[in-house]
């Protein structure tokens, strides 16, 4: 009963700040190249969903480290597409680097359109590089941070794949600082086999220290993405373990 209220929850306020952010979107595009308003907009619609459930947890640390008037290179494991959600509480005006499916899905793919998220195409590597090098490097330049998903999938297992060398060619090609966001509990958010919240949940979410740019210009890309995934790793055993 209550996951049918808050999935009819869910779709009123998505409804409401859709509607919303098309509207600022057209308004405010002349003056507003960075959709900063739009996604504000998109961060108080998260809020939204995640402050509603009184029973939900939320563990935010590190947020010391980022500096709202720099852009980054922001790298996040992936779990679940919660993780999209859960990124919207670190301060930061920033797009997402998400695969062309996920902008056909109803309601979720005008609203990163209208975010201006970077779409790429799965099984073409050469394209989608170019394309998140020229668009990312875009956004950068208006001060926008860029984010994404350094495994290129979900994980299945829970723990930290393999990272591939995209985001960190962007920050060197783009000269600006990764920051490195560790999640943990988004697997858990659903019951194990079911469509039913888990009104227990426990989100943590945990920002690193940032990677400055001269590290990331003194070091080759592969190497670079192997440190990062093991800073992340040990990181997320520590909040595992803390837990």
């Amino acid at each position: 009963m209550f996951t049918l209220i808050f999935a009819i929850y869910t779709l009123v306020i998505l409804t409401f700040f859709f509607l919303l952010s098309l509207v600022a979107l057209f308004v405010c595009y002349p003056f507003d190249k960075g959709r900063r308003v739009v996604h504000e907009l998109s961060r108080w619609l998260c809020f939204s969903w995640w402050y509603a459930p009184f029973t939900w947890r939320r563990n935010i640390s590190g947020l010391e480290y980022v500096d709202k008037k720099k852009p980054y290179v922001i790298v996040i494991n992936h779990n679940s597409m919660v993780d999209i959600i859960s990124l919207y509480f670190v301060p930061l005006n920033f797009r997402w680097v998400s695969k062309q499916e996920v902008f056909r899905i109803p309601y979720i793919g005008p609203m990163l359109w209208m975010h201006g998220d970077i779409a790429i195409q799965r099984g073409r590597a050469t394209e989608s590089m170019r394309k998140v090098l020229n668009d990312g490097k875009m956004w950068i330049d208006r001060g926008v941070s860029v984010a994404m998903f350094p495994e290129g999938t979900r994980s299945k297992d829970g723990e930290i794949q393999r990272f591939k060398s995209g985001a960190f060619a962007l920050a060197k090609e783009a000269g600006v600082e990764i920051l490195p966001v560790v999640l943990d509990g988004t697997t858990k958010l659903f019951r194990p086999k079911s469509f039913f919240f888990n009104w227990k949940h426990r989100l943590t979410l945990k920002v690193l220290p940032p990677i400055s740019v001269e590290k990331i210009a003194a070091t080759e890309t592969g190497d670079l993405a192997r440190e990062v995934q093991a800073m992340m790793t040990e990181a997320l055993a520590e909040i595992r373990k803390a837990n």
